[in-house]
């Protein structure tokens, strides 16, 4: 099934899974730390109100004093998708946002990519499926937005097991983009 299928038939709880997911993963392009949405995530799995944990999250990473220089492209995608999180993580803005964030994460992936260029092929393709020629870091996060999806629809694993392992997943994902970030600050990338 491809990720746009899986996104409208997912519920409620799996989309703001899925958003979060998708901005937690890209959390190291704004220069946050590891824990930085734990309190949203620990929100999403008790199933109270996320405002709170959603204002420390914005404060804690409000863009610096401007220096004079254009934040990059990637930046601005992580930025949005943070600035875009709805108050809650119910209703239908939140399938709009995690469809924003899945895009914007793969668009951010794309960016730092240190792989050969991909095709001409635009990331909605790969959304649909359409996976031929992907780089290494693109496919990389495009296998994890599809397995976060199935783990929340499959209702076996329990609510708490698949939000679990869904951060478990996301985890794993930052780690990847930490080091690419600190690599292309480096200038070896």
């Amino acid at each position: 099934m491809s990720l746009v299928e899986l996104i409208a038939q997912a519920d409620d709880r799996g989309l703001a899974a899925s958003g979060l997911a998708c901005l937690d993963r890209c959390v190291p392009v704004l220069g946050g730390d590891d824990d930085l949405l734990r309190p949203l995530w620990a929100r999403l799995a008790e199933g109270g109100d996320w405002g709170a944990a959603l204002a420390g999250a914005r404060a804690a990473l409000t863009p610096p004093a401007d220096d004079g220089g254009s934040p990059d492209e990637a930046t601005v995608l992580a930025r949005r998708m943070l600035d875009a999180v709805p108050a809650a993580h119910t209703g239908p803005a939140v399938r709009e946002w995690a469809d924003g964030c899945s895009v914007a994460a793969l668009q951010v992936h794309r960016l730092l990519e240190t792989a050969p260029r991909e095709g001409a092929r635009p990331v909605s393709a790969r959304r649909e499926g359409r996976t031929d020629g992907m780089t290494p870091l693109v496919e990389a996060e495009l296998r994890r937005q599809i397995r976060i999806l199935e783990l929340l629809s499959n209702k076996g694993a329990g609510p708490a097991g698949g939000l679990r392992q869904a951060l478990d997943i996301s985890l794993e994902g930052r780690r990847v983009l930490r080091a690419v970030v600190s690599r292309r600050a480096r200038g070896c990338g």
